[in-house]
């Protein structure tokens, strides 16, 4: 079984694909400036939740770039039911292979999937090429909670940073932090656990499939790591990074 997959078994029953709430996500949309009108560009949209949002709260129109097919499906299915296919197109694409128009968009995000460009940094360089020079930035990140984090779970995580590091990345790009969303301790449990009923429901559902053992190593490992390491090393939240002005 593919990762995707996997990632489509556990995120089924979820709404919001991260450790998030709809309130923060529409604050988030306040700090971004949005308004009737704007164009919004996400990648790694998911199924399109933030999207979803932001157009019913403020009227933007928008692109979203996902991998996943089964998330597309969602998100298109999604916004049909509320009525917003028109306003919010859906590109089910490898994010980093997608070309779009530079410049012209009034704020690009990426909420938890900065993997797709290879870390923070780089996406950030992505994002900034989108916007017009009064633009705005939303980026999901994970973050280190300290500098002392056990070696065993560092090496996994190798493109965590401590937030003072995510600064210094904003700074080098052009642009300022103006406000971090951070993710509550019931924020992250709410996430990972509705993974782990995505995963049981399945091995319950399927307990003869060929792939059972792979999920359920998953499961475990998902777990076993959220339990030991993840729940104390590792915090989340969104930012909102404004254009950096010249003197």
């Amino acid at each position: 079984m593919e990762f995707l997959d996997i990632m489509s078994i556990s995120h089924r029953y979820m709404e919001i694909l991260n450790p998030s709430t709809p309130e923060k996500i529409i604050k988030l949309g306040k700090l971004l400036k949005l308004k009737k009108g704007n164009r919004v560009i996400d990648f790694g949209c998911g199924c399109a939740g933030p999207l979803t949002l932001w157009a019913e709260e403020f009227g933007i129109t928008g692109i979203g770039i996902d991998i996943s097919e089964d998330f597309c499906d969602r998100a298109r299915q999604k916004l049909a039911s509320e009525g917003l296919s028109d306003r919010i197109e859906i590109v089910c694409s490898n994010g980093a292979d997608y070309v779009f128009e530079e410049g012209v968009f009034d704020a690009a995000t990426c909420i938890g999937s900065t993997f797709i460009f290879g870390g923070c940094q780089q996406t950030l360089q992505v994002l900034k090429r989108a916007v017009h020079q009064n633009g705005r930035l939303g980026i999901g990140e994970t973050h280190w909670l300290s500098n002392q984090v056990h070696p065993v779970y560092a090496q996994k995580q190798t493109t965590t940073h401590t937030e003072t590091e995510l600064t210094q990345f904003t700074r080098d790009e052009g642009f300022e932090l103006e406000y971090i969303i951070r993710a509550s301790y019931d924020d992250w449990d709410r996430y990972i656990s509705d993974g782990w009923y995505g995963l049981i429901r399945w091995l319950e559902e399927n307990p003869t499939h060929t792939d059972f053992e792979q999920v359920f190593k998953h499961f475990r490992t998902d777990q076993d790591d959220y339990l030991q390491f993840q729940r104390q090393y590792m915090g989340w939240a969104m930012y909102c990074l404004a254009p950096m002005k010249s003197r």
